[in-house]
């Protein structure tokens, strides 16, 4: 990433932005909280990227080396909490469900930044309360760093919906399928197939944020139909495609 920008405070604050748009690679002293009130939220680091669809929220730990990505019109509200304050005690970004609770409080504590009054500090604590309860979810499609793999995957991202078996893309990369599994699982920690399927889900919420029908979104991805795509999406996330997401008329951002 070029032009690292260093903001040493990490904003409390509410904003919208246009599906396509971003923010570039910066980074904090402190955390931060991501969330989509409306739209999906993906933030990219070298290690790879993570995406936030309805009832998820983004951890950037402090130091993080990070980029924000719009997906839909995102209605985006940022929590930073000093480095002193970890309340699940990660080092890494990782993906956190969203109960209504914690979705109105995260809502609530980012109208008001410049309040320092009791009411907000109590608010800031129940905040941390429903972090602490909030369980983690598998949504990071990690950024190969050996040459092969790399080759191999940007395949994969220029079309998802390639179905070629690993043997074939060995073939068009230059290995064989023995040695891109070891390095799948030595250096993304996961098999092909699993990489191949988180990378079509990060596809599909992308798709499906900019108002892609399902079907259209299971055929760019590379499922055989779509009721196999909403099989895999909801034991993924818990609920259908179109469903306990986002509510399209959520409240503006101030």
């Amino acid at each position: 990433m070029s032009k690292i920008r260093h903001d040493p405070v990490a904003p409390t604050r509410a904003q919208l932005l246009p599906s396509g748009t971003g923010i570039d690679a910066h980074r904090h002293d402190d955390h931060q909280i991501a969330y989509a009130a409306r739209g999906v939220v993906a933030i990219t680091t070298d290690a790879g990227s993570w995406v936030a669809p309805g009832h998820r929220a983004l951890w950037i730990p402090a130091g993080t080396i990070h980029s924000h990505q719009a997906h839909g019109e995102l209605e985006l509200h940022l929590v930073g909490l000093p480095a002193t304050e970890n309340p699940l005690a990660l080092d890494r970004p990782t993906v956190l469900a969203v109960g209504p609770l914690l979705r109105e409080l995260i809502v609530a504590y980012t109208r008001a930044p410049e309040d320092d009054g009791p009411e907000r500090a109590r608010l800031r604590a129940v905040l941390l309360d429903q972090l602490r309860a909030s369980p983690q979810q598998p949504l990071h499609l990690p950024t190969p760093t050996t040459p092969l793999l790399r080759s191999l995957c940007e395949l994969l991202h220029a079309d998802p919906a390639d179905r070629r078996t690993l043997a074939e893309l060995g073939r068009a990369v230059g290995a064989s399928d023995r040695t891109l599994s070891r390095l799948f699982r030595a250096d993304l920690g996961m098999t092909f197939p699993q990489w191949r399927t988180q990378l079509r889900l990060h596809h599909a919420l992308v798709l499906l944020a900019e108002g892609q029908p399902v079907t259209a979104v299971a055929h760019r991805c590379g499922w055989a139909s779509a009721s196999a795509f909403i099989d895999v999406f909801r034991r993924t996330f818990g609920h259908t495609p179109g469903h306990g997401g986002h509510t399209p008329g959520g409240h503006p951002a101030r």
